[in-house]
């Protein structure tokens, strides 16, 4: 529990404990947010890491000069396609059993299928839009595996996705992270950030829960 306080501690306070990193790690800074990323797209156990939030944060403080925006773009956009692309050629390896797999801790059967199903109505075009939706976000890559996807097309749609992700919240933080109303209250931002977000998945979550009544 106190692991998982600390935890929740830094994704709503993710402005004063990136700060902090930037000062401690100076351009190595660049290569921790890598991983980050790298790994939040990139495994599909690791869904809970920071990524819309860290994006913004991390524009935001280039701003204030703590590092680079281009650089950071350049990282992070290297990042979230790298990732997606090993989460690809694992759904790959692993394919369709993985349906069978039962929920865990790390783990989301459900998460999987509704990913799968989303992929079946949108092709491509998941790639891109899941981007901006946590759970999917991982999964959807993972699916493109699964499926198949020819490797041409994955490739487009995955460059497409992350550096459009990436791109768009940073250069967001970078040019409103520091307006003085946002700066003092970048930690509810934050929460604004991850609530916003997940929307999407609470509303699918609430039709899923619904559609039985209907069907009855």
């Amino acid at each position: 529990m106190e692991i998982l306080a600390q935890f929740i501690d830094i994704v709503l306070h993710l402005d004063k404990h990136l700060a902090l990193m930037v000062e401690q790690y100076g351009v190595w800074i660049y290569a921790i947010l890598f991983f980050i990323i790298f790994a939040e797209t990139g495994f599909v156990v690791t869904p809970f890491l920071p990524g819309d939030s860290l994006l913004f944060v991390a524009g935001a403080l280039a701003a204030l000069g703590g590092m680079d925006i281009w650089v950071l773009v350049i990282t992070l956009s290297a990042g979230a396609v790298l990732g997606n692309m090993l989460n690809y050629q694992i759904g790959r390896y692993l394919g369709p059993k993985v349906f069978h797999w039962e929920n865990s801790r790390l783990f989301n059967k459900a998460a999987l299928l509704k990913t799968h199903a989303f992929y079946e109505q949108h092709g491509g075009k998941t790639l891109v839009l899941s981007r901006f939706l946590p759970l999917f976000r991982t999964f959807a890559p993972f699916v493109a595996g699964i499926g198949a996807m020819p490797y041409g097309r994955f490739t487009f749609f995955n460059l497409l996705g992350g550096v459009g992700w990436v791109c768009s919240l940073c250069f967001l933080g970078y040019w409103f992270g520091n307006l003085p109303w946002i700066r003092q209250n970048l930690s509810l931002m934050i929460v604004g950030i991850i609530v916003f977000s997940l929307i999407p998945v609470l509303v699918g979550y609430l039709k899923h829960r619904k559609a039985p009544c209907d069907a009855a």
